[in-house]
């Protein structure tokens, strides 16, 4: 079994604990901050933080492009919270100069579930992992208001889709690095190793 390569965007956002999820999911993980880097790696996740400074940092340092290639070009991809805005063909409640990178054919709505204040945690049952629902922490998370014909809805809560797969990309409107649970980040581990 191979040990591949996952880079975490590390512009902004909850960077370190997806780099110890990653490792207990047997990956070598590594912080990706310039074009040089993306190039070195397997697959990438996209971690939360705030999507529209995500956005402005990713083109002030040159990533833009970069990124976007290499989701055309199937590298595996996984976002969690502002990392599922990035992965989205389309955002509701965006700024009008938010960019995001594209890859699963959704449409997402920002800060659906509340503020920072209205944060909760709850167990999400998500198809493709076994062992029962995983704990999802939510974080003025957003949910998917709808998906295209080569998306499919992975998990639910609360009769809302909190997480897609599209391919080789995969995005959560949860954060599951918060928790202790890898199950998620085995799934996309195998993802990568799949695609390799």
């Amino acid at each position: 079994m191979s040990t591949p390569t996952i880079g975490v965007l590390a512009l902004q956002g909850d960077v370190r604990e997806h780099l110890v999820a990653l490792a207990a999911a047997d990956a070598l993980a590594r912080p990706v901050r310039r074009p040089e880097e993306l190039a070195e790696v397997d697959g990438l996740v996209i971690p939360g933080g705030e999507s529209t400074t995500m956005s402005k940092l990713a083109v002030a340092f040159g990533m833009l492009e970069p990124l976007r290639e290499r989701v055309r070009a199937g590298m595996p991809v996984y976002g969690t919270c502002a990392g599922m805005i990035m992965l989205a063909d389309k955002i509701l409640d965006g700024r009008e100069d938010q960019e995001t990178l594209g890859g699963i054919d959704m449409i997402v709505r920002r800060n659906a579930f509340g503020r920072q204040n209205e944060s909760f945690e709850a167990s999400v049952e998500v198809a493709g992992i076994e062992g029962g629902p995983v704990e999802g922490v939510f974080i003025r998370a957003p949910w998917v208001e709808s998906v295209g014909a080569a998306a499919d809805v992975i998990a639910t809560y609360d009769g809302h889709t909190v997480a897609v797969r599209q391919g080789n990309v995969l995005a959560t409107s949860f954060h599951p690095e918060l928790t202790g649970d890898h199950r998620v980040h085995a799934l996309f581990v195998e993802m990568v190793r799949a695609a390799q």
